[in-house]
């Protein structure tokens, strides 16, 4: 939404009726997210390729590693990706809170996508380390 504070106090919001109405930093937080997200499937499809357990390449043991280490290394990539975002968005947060220009009543604070972001960033490079 895009609100406008006027002086007698009262913020009046309307929807935005375009994605690219958004400010550049909030489309390129989530163009990270969704990169870190499609890599992390990506990931998963290849690490899984190289476990153990898997029939897929049993009969060359180091072709099978290397796809573990490039699952681990795409894991690395998205964790990045996804701490990358959510840790940008995080400061813009932080930054417009301290701003003595910004509204009282217009200031955001850290809610449960931004915490859930940070967790899926931390296990996303767990599992690629």
């Amino acid at each position: 939404m895009s609100c406008v504070s006027q002086s007698t106090g009262q913020i009046q919001c309307k929807v935005f009726d375009s994605l690219l109405n958004l400010n550049s930093t909030l489309q390129a937080t989530r163009a990270l997210m969704v990169v870190g997200i499609l890599l992390g499937l990506i990931a998963i499809f290849v690490a899984t390729v190289g476990m153990k357990c898997m029939k897929c390449l049993e009969d060359d043991e180091v072709q099978k590693m290397r796809m573990a280490v490039i699952g681990g290394v795409i894991f690395l990539i998205a964790g990045l990706a996804a701490l990358v975002a959510t840790a940008w968005y995080g400061h813009r947060i932080v930054q417009e809170f301290y701003d003595p220009m910004t509204p009282v009543n217009a200031r955001y604070e850290f809610g449960a996508a931004l915490f859930t972001g940070w967790a899926a960033a931390s296990l996303l490079l767990l599992g690629g380390a």
